[in-house]
């Protein structure tokens, strides 16, 4: 079995697969519905005994079977040899939807070189009599019907909702999107063609270059006026909130849902590390480095 021509290009494979749209969306709502600061407690507290464990203890499989998802459980026990299956099958549904999340960004970075941004102006043939530009205005009338011009966008250019006449009228494919998706679909195979020969180097763009924008966005905000009252807000403690079990469920679900065991990815990255590997340490600085970026990615989004 081939092996990691880097130490770093695991570690970046590991960190690139753990750091993902939960740390930058999910991690600052869900901290902030739970209590603010007094979340982190709760959040500490499921990382130390259930995440990182998990992590730690997949990423040591992986390694001392050096083998992937499905013939893992062939040596481990044959009888449960439907949970490698189910694993790659659920890794397959996971790729749809983040690959078209993916695919509606490139969509975005594509519109986003018009001479003016189509969310920013009500003046596009998309848009409805309910759409409602509030920038730069000191008086604006809000509605329940009332639109901004970001939310028509997504809704009737990206999505073209308009087009479908509910759940079971899908309306035609928009074929923009669809070559987006399949640029997509295309970059992650040819990524992958050469197994960790060529993934090894891809993760030095796509597991830093989001580092280097959380880090612009950051310094922009910082500079913004009122910029301490959004990490206030983003940071208050409610320490009520901790007597609450929805707490302390959201905790462990984000901390699951942000590290990614049981995917079968960290196990099949472990598995090209050499036998003699120190994995614990590993696990501990990826583990670090996930909770300090959904961490900082609050301070982004507040």
């Amino acid at each position: 079995r081939d092996k990691w021509s880097k130490k770093m290009d695991f570690l970046l494979s590991v960190i690139g697969f753990a750091v993902d749209l939960g740390n930058v969306w999910r991690f600052p709502y869900i901290c902030y519905q739970n209590g603010g600061g007094a979340f982190l407690i709760p959040y500490t507290l499921m990382a130390v005994f259930g995440g990182v464990p998990l992590f730690y203890m997949e990423l040591a499989l992986g390694q001392f079977h050096r083998t992937g998802a499905i013939p893992i459980w062939k040596r481990i026990c044959p009888i449960f040899k439907g949970i490698g299956f189910a694993i790659c099958i659920i890794g397959l549904y996971v790729s749809f939807y983040y690959n078209t999340i993916i695919a509606w960004a490139l969509y975005y970075f594509y519109s986003s070189f018009s001479g003016t941004l189509p969310w920013a102006s009500c003046d596009n043939p998309w848009n409805t009599p309910a759409c409602t530009n509030y920038f730069g205005r000191s008086n604006v009338t809000w509605t329940n019907l009332s639109r901004s011009p970001a939310e028509e966008f997504y809704t009737r250019k990206v999505l073209e909702i308009q087009k479908s006449g509910g759940l079971y009228d899908i309306g035609g494919i928009h074929w923009q999107l669809l070559l987006c998706l399949f640029l997509i679909f295309a970059i992650v195979y040819f990524s992958l063609w050469k197994g960790v020969k060529t993934s090894g180097k891809v993760v030095w763009v796509t597991a830093t270059l989001p580092y280097i924008v959380l880090f612009i966005l950051l310094i922009r905000g910082a500079t913004l006026p009122g910029a301490w009252r959004g990490v206030v807000f983003y940071l208050r403690p409610d320490w009520g909130k901790l007597l609450s079990t929805a707490v302390w469920v959201d905790a462990a679900a984000q901390i699951f849902f942000s590290l990614g065991p049981g995917f079968g990815v960290l196990l099949a990255l472990a598995s090209y590390n050499h036998f003699h590997n120190n994995c614990y340490r590993d696990a501990l600085i990826t583990s670090a480095v996930n909770c300090l970026t959904s961490f900082l990615s609050g301070f982004v989004i507040f």
